[in-house]
């Protein structure tokens, strides 16, 4: 079966993610396909989990800065919402005030990513936001107004604000896993086919801790992370490589390793 590598990439600020893996021309005998093995489901929701991981990732990078605000929102005695409406309603509520301040302020218009979550233990709500900057840690506090709030700049490094994606997403209540502004950007994958060989994505596979080479394919980008996996049924391999921009500055705690982090990607 014919097999071309495929480089599916998202630019996200000064960060990039690239997904190489293989695609299989698909063999039709008779007009009949052959029918795709479903995963089990665990291995789905481990899947659907990862993606939701990473579409958060990517908003984040693409849209805040370190002069932006990740901001919680907790509940004092008497205020606790008794029901996911009730605490979804809140930061609904909150988000409208906070709209109104900055119209009033003149700053430019809310961008935010909210993520509702009730504790495992006493289950307690609590909110977890990320927000554009401008307003004073005060006035966020005022305008919530219902209890504890904390609030603290964005923390950037080589994968950008991957440690706050995974935060946001390891609980969060509601279906769709977070809100957010109508007015973010979306980063879209651009896709291309064949620049890279079978022998050379087979080379960088097993390069190991050594990524040089891949970071050489991004010209103006330095790698971060590579994760890495080999399919036993179809001999492909698939590499996630997360790159950053050269001159790109960080004001959260840098990674002290002279190689970029080897790590196995979860099927």
């Amino acid at each position: 079966m014919r097999c071309v590598y495929r480089e599916k990439t998202y630019v996200c600020g000064d960060y990039k993610e690239v997904y190489i893996y293989p695609c299989f021309a698909e063999s039709v005998k008779k007009g009949r396909r052959k029918p795709k093995a479903k995963p089990t489901p665990a291995a789905q929701k481990r899947v659907n989990r990862r993606a939701k991981e990473n579409n958060l990732i990517r908003l984040l990078n693409a849209n805040f800065t370190a002069k932006d605000i990740a901001f919680d929102l907790t509940y004092r005695k008497g205020e606790q919402p008794e029901t996911d409406e009730q605490a979804k309603k809140d930061v609904q509520n909150f988000l409208r005030r906070l709209k109104r301040y900055r119209r009033a302020a003149g700053l430019p218009e809310l961008k935010y990513i909210a993520v509702t979550e009730r504790g495992s233990r006493g289950g307690r709500y609590h909110h977890h936001l990320v927000i554009n900057g401008g307003v004073e840690l005060s006035d966020l506090a005022a305008i919530w107004g219902k209890g504890y709030t904390k609030a603290a700049p964005l923390q950037f490094d080589e994968t950008g604000l991957i440690a706050k994606g995974k935060y946001m997403t390891k609980q969060s209540l509601y279906f769709r896993s977070f809100n957010a502004s109508k007015n973010l950007i979306h980063p879209q994958p651009t896709c291309r086919d064949g620049r890279l060989s079978r022998r050379k994505v087979q080379e960088l596979f097993e390069s190991g801790e050594d990524r040089a080479e891949a970071a050489k394919l991004y010209e103006g980008y330095r790698l971060a992370e590579a994760a890495e996996f080999y399919n036993d049924v179809n001999g492909g391999y698939y590499l996630e490589l997360r790159l950053y921009k050269e001159q790109a500055t960080f004001n959260g705690r840098k990674k002290r390793r002279k190689k970029p982090c080897k790590k196995t990607m979860s099927a």
